[in-house]
Parts: structure tokens; sequence; C-alpha cells
């Protein structure tokens, strides 16, 4: 029931806002919005206030709004509240609003994380590996590791990324809290080989520690709150175009890579048990991915019609509607045997044939 919650919230929330987007930048460019529907398919509820029916409809998936005079096919009164009336900038504007808005709430959403704070793994030790340095350098479990080659390190992600730079097979010095005592030793991490989450090849370095269950809130101020926030909005953006880059060329796996409606509903369901922060950087990341995907130039999506209009301003006059309705036809037959695809991957990756196939056979 929780995760069904979490899911229609995060969802709810991303597409609201996205077509919030839409919506506002449309009524401030003064042009009419018919329609504000979350959801597609069949109106289960609407109400009509001013020019605009507002709508929930069947299909969550998604949702749209409709503007006077957005179709060419159709009559139109050459009024300026009509979409096709606007310049191809204010039109652009208006295709552009949706995922600028995703980004905007994910920064504000970010920044919110750090400025009221996450809980954060410590560096205290739950775990060690056998035969490993750290076993037989002596670190024993409890202890709370205080610095690397004096480094200091409070959270087990800094202490990792330190750990894992160590590759030239030297002497590291650790220093240790055990109870009340500081400890200083010394020993040579393992550099073992490994895959980054580009699937490259890297070596790290490995002492074999596992982090116990302690965390602590990690809070930053207002200012840096904003800037931790703007900094990961672009660490993503660049993340997944250079992932998306890598799948293109064949470098990295797509079936590993994408995650569909299956594996979020599970993402965000397990992010609701953790606590409410961790709900929010997860609507934060995919609100991310939201804006990025809808800036594809594909024709059914808001980068296919910015594409369009990019045309139109370079050529002088609109795409014809033969080739968009082509071009749309052959876009929306992608999208669909991506969402087969995706769907069908994320089915594999949670086991859902492995179980259907053990009950209906009861093994």
């Amino acid at each position: 029931m929780l995760s069904t919650l979490a899911f229609m919230f995060v969802l709810g929330v991303l597409v609201l806002v996205h077509e919030c987007g839409h919506f506002l930048v449309a009524k401030l460019l003064r042009v009419r919005v018919e329609v504000f529907s979350i959801g597609f398919g069949k109106k289960l509820f609407s109400v009509k206030k001013g020019e605009t029916e507002y709508r929930i409809s069947l299909v969550p998936l998604g949702g749209y709004i409709k503007l006077s005079g957005d179709n060419p096919e159709e009559k139109r009164d050459g009024k300026s509240w009509e979409f096709l009336s606007k310049t191809t900038g204010e039109r652009a504007a208006i295709v552009a609003a949706g995922p600028a808005f995703n980004y905007l709430i994910a920064f504000l959403l970010f920044t919110l994380v750090f400025f009221f704070g996450v809980p954060t793994l410590t560096t205290k030790i739950g775990e060690l590996k056998e035969n490993y340095p750290a076993q037989t350098a002596g670190i024993e479990v409890g202890d709370r590791i205080l610095s690397v080659d004096g480094k200091k390190v409070e959270f087990w992600d800094e202490l990792s990324a330190n750990i894992y730079e160590k590759t030239q097979e030297k002497e590291v010095s650790i220093k240790i809290l055990r109870k009340d005592k500081v400890l200083e030793l010394s020993l040579v991490p393992n550099v073992e080989t490994t895959k980054n989450i580009f699937g490259d090849d890297i070596k790290i370095g490995l002492i074999g520690i596992m982090p116990a269950q302690e965390t602590k809130i990690l809070r930053f101020g207002l200012i840096a709150s904003v800037k931790n926030g703007a900094k990961r909005i672009i660490i993503l953006t660049k993340m997944t175009y250079f992932a998306l880059y890598r799948m293109t060329i064949g470098k990295m796996s797509v079936r590993d890579s994408l995650a569909g409606p299956v594996v979020i509903f599970k993402i965000t369901g397990e992010a609701a048990k953790m606590g409410f922060v961790y709900l929010l950087q997860i609507m934060a990341s995919l609100s991310v991915s939201l804006a990025i995907i809808n800036l594809f130039p594909i024709p059914v999506l808001d980068g296919g019609h910015l594409l369009f209009l990019l045309c139109e301003k370079i050529r002088g006059k609109p795409v014809s509607m033969k080739v968009q309705e082509i071009a749309a036809r052959i876009g929306l037959s992608m999208l669909v045997v991506l969402m087969i695809f995706v769907f069908y991957n994320d089915l594999v990756r949670i086991g859902a044939f492995e179980k259907a196939f053990r009950f209906l056979t009861g093994k």
C-alpha cells in the first residue's frame, strides 16, 4: 500500500509540475488553455473554470494540456490567444516550459534535502571481510575510522572515496577510534578491478570493511544547499547524457541501465519506507530524468516539437503537415517499442517470470 501511494504521489507531482510549466507560460503569453489533464485516455473527473477544463483521466502515466488553435488542420480565427498565432520563440517557450519546470522542482527538492539534512552512514565499521588488509592490520568491528593518510573522514562515502583511490599498492595510514582510544595502523589496500556505473573496467583500492548501520544527519546552510542542489542537477544531467551516449555506441548495457514503471514503483516504495527525505531525493532524480527524456528530439515529445519549431525558424515557414504526421507516427512507434522493452526488462529484473513459473509449476 505504501509503495502504491508513494509511486502515485511521485508520479502525480512530477506530471503536475511538468504540465503546470506549459500551462503557466501559455497563460503568461496569453494563449488560451482549453484542457489541463492529469493522465491520458478516458476522462474520469473534470471541472471547468474560466476557459479551461481541468481533468483527471484514466491512464496516470503522464498528462497534457490542449491549447487553443494548436492544430493547423482545425479551423482558426487568427486570434491573439491562439497558439499558432504566436511567434516561433513564444511557442518554443511554452513547449520548453515543461522540462524547465521539472528541472526547477528537482533543484528545489535537492536544495531542501541538503538544507534539512539526510541520514548518512558514519565511518563506524560493522563487518570485516576475511583475509583482507583491514582484518590483517588489526582493525575491529565497532572501530570508527577518523582519517586516511591524514585526510579527515566523517562519513562512509568520504571514507570509500579515499580508499578507492589508493591503487598504487603503497602503505596507507589509518587512524581509528576504539572506545576512548585513538590508534594509528598501517596497511596496503588490495587493488582490484571492477566496473563503474558506465560499464568501464576500473581499478580501486579495497581494505575489506563494511559500514555499521549508524547514521548521522548531514545538513548544509542555505547558500551551500542552493549550490549543492545546482551541482547535483548538473552532475545528474551530465551522467545521464553520457550514459545515453555509451548505450548508443554499445559500450553500456541498455538492459541493465534502463528502468521503467515497475522498477520505479519498487524504488519509490523502498525510499518511502526509509523516510520522506529519501523519497524527495528519488523524486528530484526522476524529475531530472523526465526533463531529459522530454527533450529528446522525438516528434511526440517536447523535444520533437522544439525541433520542428527550429526548422520553422530556419526555413521561414512551418514543416509540412505530411512530414509532421509521418514523423509523429515513427516517433510514437519508437516510444511504444521502447516502453514494451522497458516494461519487459523491468519484469525480468524483479524476477517476475521466474516467480510466475514457480507458482504455475509448484516448483
